[in-house]
């Protein structure tokens, strides 16, 4: 059983009121009686209720964030921001993961009510009707980063993957590329997947390209992910120039596999990858890619339910910008 105040105040032989003033640093008391309840308190292993205070307090000053199992190093840069925005206003941040497709999306939104926190962000995550009423009867701001819902309760921040998605490929075709594969999207994921495979194909169509299906080598966004297309590509002896990828972790998959085959790039294969995550300046040699602006991202989300736990203001979604990034891995033919 958990030692109580009670306890520390019959050890310590003072009264409750003396060792709740104690733990809670409100003063009255002398530098003696200071040193014996902490010394007390930490040997009978008391842990202060900071869900009971926050009662009183009506406010925690903790933001919870729920995202994804982490396979990919895309996260990195969006809870940077987040944690820097929240540590400029005081507050703390309390993460956990939801499982791979947010599996556990319902298991993590009971925990952030049992925290009480006082504003939540949800990353990348695809979100169901049971999911949002779970959310939305938390009765606390909430933003959704990187993901969005067809539904004007649920306020997000993400890219338009679609448009960036079209304006990589065709960055490609203004090279001169016209057989270009596609590599490590989720076609089943509606948020990203779906939304960059159709920039892909729309912008081969506009510009009188043939759409190849087996061309377009499905995946998790992840390394591996890369890997295997590639060595798919192989086996097919795939003709093409060039390849867009979903993400930055898929092209330097990509890349990988292409080195171990002798594989120049870009001389032998173009590549253009996804996110502008830090790994894209890192590759050899320096990845062409679409930048998502990741960890403004989590500084701007987390500034907006700031405001709407704060001031009570009404969180708006918003489409931000995307950018291409030119490095040295795609080559003019």
């Amino acid at each position: 059983m958990a030692a109580t105040i009670k306890d520390i105040a019959r050890v310590a032989g003072v009264s409750t009121a003396t060792v709740s003033r104690v733990i809670n640093n409100l003063g009255g008391y002398n530098e003696e009686t200071e040193k014996k309840v902490n010394a007390v308190a930490k040997a009978l292993g008391y842990r202060k209720n900071e869900n009971a205070r926050s009662l009183v307090q009506k406010s925690t000053n903790t933001i919870g964030v729920i995202m994804p199992d982490v396979t990919t190093s895309f996260y990195g840069d969006i809870i940077r921001g987040i944690e820097d925005m929240s540590y400029e206003h005081g507050y703390s941040v309390i993460l956990t993961h939801a499982g791979s497709s947010g599996s556990r999306i319902l298991e993590s939104l009971n925990l952030m009510g049992e925290r009480r926190v006082d504003g939540l962000i949800i990353v990348s995550i695809e979100l169901h009707d049971a999911a949002i009423d779970a959310l939305t009867s938390l009765d606390i701001p909430f933003i959704l980063l990187s993901t969005m819902t067809n539904r004007a309760d649920t306020p997000y921040l993400k890219v338009d993957d679609y448009a960036a998605a079209y304006a990589a490929v065709e960055y490609l075709i203004a090279n001169n590329h016209r057989v270009i594969g596609m590599a490590g999207a989720n076609p089943n994921d509606p948020i990203s997947g779906a939304p960059r495979i159709l920039g892909y194909t729309q912008a081969l169509r506009d510009h009188g390209i043939k759409v190849d299906l087996n061309l377009i080598k499905a995946g998790d966004f992840s390394f591996e992910s890369g890997q295997a297309a590639m060595k798919s590509f192989l086996e097919d002896q795939a003709p093409m120039t060039a390849v867009f990828c979903a993400s930055d972790e898929a092209a330097l998959g990509i890349i990988s596999t292409c080195f171990e085959h002798g594989i120049g790039i870009p001389t032998d294969l173009s590549v253009v990858g996804y996110d502008n995550s830090k790994v894209s300046h890192m590759s050899i040699p320096p990845l062409t890619t679409v930048a998502q602006p990741l960890y403004d991202m989590g500084r701007e989300g987390c500034s907006e339910l700031m405001d709407a736990v704060q001031h009570k203001i009404k969180i708006e979604s918003k489409v931000i910008p995307h950018e291409l990034v030119v490095r040295k891995s795609v080559r003019t033919l």
